[in-house]
């Protein structure tokens, strides 16, 4: 071979060594890693979000493309390309980042509007179970609710637990569950103790008062009237109010009296049958009522023909108005208690046949009808 042809065969052999090497020089990996990090980042934040639980048909969606785009990514992973050439699956990626993004920015949104429910619906409802509470304790009427209370209390405090996890949608349902048994409570209420907002009724009342203070007057006598709402005795002589002391009822007391052992208070027109002084009652004075009287026998037989009460049932009696003992619960089992300097003067200026009306309530606006009212004006705000 001639010289020449060897000079030529080198030449040509380093340059297309040259070309090859600034060939691949020139070449890219067909997966980047920066965006398979992004997305990768973008899918912990969906995880961490619960993405699935708020918005699960967009994150299903979403993670339905990832996977498949995974795939890809990990059989393409060792392949390069032209800078010139079009890369599919880094159109895709980006593609995805951009969703991914979007559906991150969605999701946070809908977490702050979730937050910003459950937070709203539960102090709603803990100011109605407070309310609750103190209207309930001001007119003595927890034991109508019977357990529902408790229950209400368990659902706020769940509630409460799932706010602070940061778990709103649970947060959200238990705050409902809280709401459904506060209107049940406030149903049971309004059940046992409407009557105390019955107009009706009420006028009744009124009349039965005024009769007795009639009387008083007629009689130039003292006569008693007393208001189981307003928590009241007021004693009358001659017509003419001469004192009022404030009262206690049993837990029971503001219910309408059935049968012998309900703990409720009766109401109706009575006279004083005895009077018991020191060491003839455990309860320091004590004024014996003429209860039951005849309307309160008829209204009970009424009663158990109609099925109302039981046939088992008793007639109840035993109904007095009596000061505190030492030792002694001053709940009364449907009777009405008086402080010992209140009852002690009370019982003096009494006699046997003293009249004694006994009422649920004298005006519309009284305290039962006000809490309820008030606990009807909760339920329609929520």
């Amino acid at each position: 071979m001639s010289r020449l042809s060897q000079i030529c065969r080198l030449l040509t052999s380093l340059t297309l060594t040259g070309l090859l090497s600034m060939s691949l020089g020139g070449c890219v990996e067909t997966v980047p890693e920066e965006l398979v990090e992004a997305i990768e980042s973008i899918d912990r934040d969906l995880g961490t979000m619960r993405a699935a639980d708020i918005t699960p048909e967009a994150y299903s969606k979403f993670s339905r493309q990832w996977n498949a785009l995974r795939s890809r990514v990990n059989s393409e992973e060792n392949i390069v390309r032209w800078p010139w050439e079009d890369n599919e699956l880094e159109t895709d990626l980006e593609a995805l980042q951009v969703e991914g993004t979007q559906l991150v920015n969605e999701v946070n949104t809908r977490i702050q509007a979730q937050r910003t429910t459950a937070e709203t619906k539960l102090a709603r409802i803990e100011q109605r179970l407070r309310l609750l509470n103190t209207r309930v304790g001001d007119i003595g009427s927890r034991t109508v609710l019977g357990e529902h209370p408790l229950e209400t209390e368990v659902h706020v405090k769940q509630a409460r637990l799932f706010l602070e996890q940061g778990q709103f949608e649970h947060s959200i349902q238990a705050s409902e569950r809280a709401g459904k048994v506060l209107l049940t409570q406030t149903a049971l209420l309004t059940n046992e103790l409407g009557r105390y907002a019955d107009d009706d009724l009420i006028s009744a009342w009124r009349e039965s008062a005024q009769r007795t203070i009639d009387w008083s007057r007629t009689h130039r006598a003292q006569a008693i009237v007393i208001s189981k709402a307003d928590r009241v005795l007021t004693l009358y002589k001659n017509g003419r109010k001469v004192l009022t002391y404030p009262i206690r009822l049993g837990s029971r007391g503001i219910r309408a009296k059935q049968h012998y052992g309900d703990g409720a208070t009766p109401e109706g027109e009575y006279r004083i049958q005895r009077k018991r002084g020191p060491g003839q009652t455990p309860y320091f004075r004590a004024l014996i009522l003429d209860y039951p009287n005849v309307d309160d026998r008829r209204r009970f037989e009424q009663a158990q023909k109609a099925g109302l009460i039981p046939k088992s049932q008793h007639m109840p009696g035993l109904i007095q108005l009596h000061g505190v003992a030492q030792g002694i619960s001053d709940q009364p089992y449907g009777s009405i208690v008086l402080d010992n300097p209140q009852i002690a003067r009370l019982f003096d200026q009494v006699a046997v046949g003293t009249p004694v009306t006994i009422v649920g309530a004298l005006e519309s606006q009284n305290s039962i009808s006000l809490v309820l009212a008030d606990l009807g004006d909760q339920e329609e705000e929520t």
